[in-house]
């Protein structure tokens, strides 16, 4: 009886492998019998009605059932994957003339489109870019600006340590005492790259990017310098947007200003960008401090200076409406496809 059904099991094994026109059709039938769940499995869990002595034989034989449908299923596999490749090789017509794909197209990010937008103003008025490195020493980051060690500037800066003599920069000032030791004036630069202060939220990060620049020469004014900043502000956000400076204090400069512009969105009548007030604060400004010339090698009594600066990542916010200083640096590609060069 057993026996009977095995041999039941082959025929119709091997009528459904042969019969399968194709690759899902063949796999379907093979699960059907031959698959952990399927007929043959289930026929051999009742070889305990054989008697003992009978059961070798029975077991050879249904291992040589099994494996002779295997191999008919191989030949058949075989012969339906040649089919249906003949058959994709006749349909599919791979015209060669066709433009292959096209990978997309990358921009620069905003705040390189920032950056070089300012250099480029300012480049027209005589600025040309110096760069430093990251880790400053003490000296650099703060002493020559006028900060020394006992000053309550270092506080309101939140900054990174290596160790007792270097820190992360927390300005790209060092910058200009680098410039000054080195060049002799007139000196006109500005100053562009990542700086570091301990500070995360909405509107903050530890790492950002500043733009500073610096013009030592003679007779240098505050008109100077505000003629410089009202040129930038209007060829950066519009023209005739007004500018406003407020006193201020930084060690590093005297007098001290903090500079503020119409809001380039609602031109001064209030918005949501400007919190109503019709004026957004851009940045700082201010002459060059005596005691920061004399410790970069430069007579005070013969040359003066101005210096301003701006947070790059401010200055991206206001030009393009971004509510969170954090999307610049997540580099959500949703996002960045939106600035193109």
């Amino acid at each position: 009886m057993l026996k009977e059904k095995i041999e039941s099991i082959k025929k119709r094994a091997t009528d459904e492998f042969l019969g399968a026109g194709e690759s899902q059709k063949l796999y379907e039938a093979k699960v059907k019998f031959l698959g952990k769940q399927g007929e043959f499995s289930q026929v051999m869990k009742e070889m305990g009605k054989i008697p003992k002595e009978e059961r070798p034989q029975f077991g050879k034989m249904v291992n040589e059932i099994k494996i002779e449908l295997e191999q008919v299923y191989k030949d058949q596999e075989s012969q339906i994957r040649k089919k249906e490749l003949d058959q994709k090789i006749e349909t599919d017509f791979l015209d060669l003339s066709l433009p292959g794909p096209t990978a997309g197209q990358g921009g620069a990010h905003p705040l390189s489109l920032v950056t070089s937008e300012i250099v480029k103003i300012l480049g027209r008025i005589g600025f040309s870019v110096r760069l430093g490195p990251l880790i400053e020493s003490d000296r650099y980051n703060f002493e020559a600006l006028n900060i020394p060690a006992d000053h309550p500037a270092r506080d309101m800066q939140d900054t990174f340590y290596v160790d007792d003599q270097h820190v992360l920069r927390t300005h790209t000032s060092p910058v200009q005492i680098r410039t000054m030791e080195s060049e002799n004036p007139p000196i006109r630069i500005v100053a562009p790259g990542p700086v570091f202060r301990k500070d995360h939220d909405a509107s903050h990060s530890p790492n950002f990017n500043q733009i500073e620049g610096l013009l030592i020469d003679k007779e240098v004014s505050m008109a100077d310098l505000k003629g410089t900043i009202t040129f930038f502000v209007q060829e950066f956000f519009g023209k005739g947007l007004k500018t406003r400076f407020r006193p201020s204090f930084f060690p590093f400069t005297e007098p001290s200003a903090e500079v503020d512009c119409q809001c380039p969105v609602c031109k001064g009548k209030g918005c949501q960008l400007c919190s109503q007030t019709g004026w957004i604060e851009i940045g700082g400004s201010g002459l060059v401090h005596p005691n920061v010339l004399q410790a970069s090698g430069i007579d005070p009594e013969r040359y003066q200076g101005y210096a301003f600066g701006f947070g790059i990542e401010r200055m991206a916010i206001i030009k393009y409406g971004i509510d969170d200083i954090r999307i610049l640096a997540e580099n959500d590609l949703r996002f960045l496809g939106q600035f193109k060069l």
